[in-house]
């Protein structure tokens, strides 16, 4: 039952406000063995919800996105195996449109067709191609949720000039937002910020050598920056990038 039909029940007189109140509530949560699935996050904050692949026994997974595409039509599953995305296509390509994000790990299940893209295009950069997984499950989020990406990948510090161009075009097609995801030393979303007019979300990827090499080097960095404009979000956190990148496009879109 969507919010919709509530409303309509108590126009009719059908229900009170009390009743109508907890069946609103029900629809927040589907609980499951194994999984509760926030089915009504879309209609509160404009994002879908997404399932965590990583980790869940198969019949918990699929029996999570049949709730979903029976819910809301749109399944988003993250860090899947190889098996867990051949599991997922062969289960629901025959009435579902299925999309498979290899690099990303991100596999993707609609039953209805998908918006167009939208602008302004956000953009992702990364530092070296070590980091694209990273950088492909940001681009995967953003995609389904229904905007233009442009990818610059492997123009990190170490060619400094390889950025120039970068930022040049990122202005000329009215970026407003970049996800900029770098290991190592994490260096080059402060130095892409310092070049680039809108918002640098930073991701740390646990890419480097020995002390500081998983990560945790690159976010001090980022996290210590003072390069205005910077944010910074969880080592290898390419979902929650994608995810504020998105929202923040959309602000900038109504302006």
């Amino acid at each position: 039952m969507e919010i919709s039909e509530i409303l309509n029940q108590i126009k009719s007189g059908k229900i009170d406000v009390e009743e109508a109140t907890r069946k609103i509530r029900l629809l927040a949560l589907k609980e499951m063995e194994g999984a509760c699935i926030d089915i009504s996050r879309n209609l509160r904050k404009g994002i879908p919800e997404l399932v965590f692949g990583e980790g869940k026994s198969d019949e918990v997974l699929l029996s999570a996105v049949k709730s979903l595409l029976q819910e809301n039509g749109l399944a988003i599953v993250t860090r899947v195996t190889p098996s867990q995305a051949r599991l997922l296509i062969k289960s629901f390509s025959e009435k579902a449109k299925t999309i498979y994000y290899e690099k990303g790990r991100i596999v993707s299940i609609r039953t209805g067709e998908a918006p167009p893209l939208k602008d302004p295009p956000i953009a992702i950069i990364t530092a070296g191609s070590a980091d694209l997984p990273v950088a492909e499950e940001a681009l995967a989020v953003i995609n389904e949720m229904g905007f233009r990406t442009l990818a610059f990948y492997d123009v990190g510090i170490a060619g400094l000039h390889r950025i120039f161009p970068v930022a040049k075009k990122c202005m000329e097609d009215k970026v407003a937002v970049a996800i900029v995801v770098a290991g190592m030393e994490g260096a080059l979303p402060s130095i892409f910020s310092s070049l680039f007019s809108g918002i640098v979300i930073g991701v740390p990827s646990s890419v480097g050598y020995g002390y500081g090499g998983k990560g945790e080097g690159a976010l001090i960095t980022m996290l210590q920056s003072c390069t205005p404009g910077l944010v910074v979000v969880n080592i290898d956190n390419g979902v929650g990038a994608g995810i504020a990148a998105v929202l923040i496009s959309r602000l900038a879109s109504k302006t």
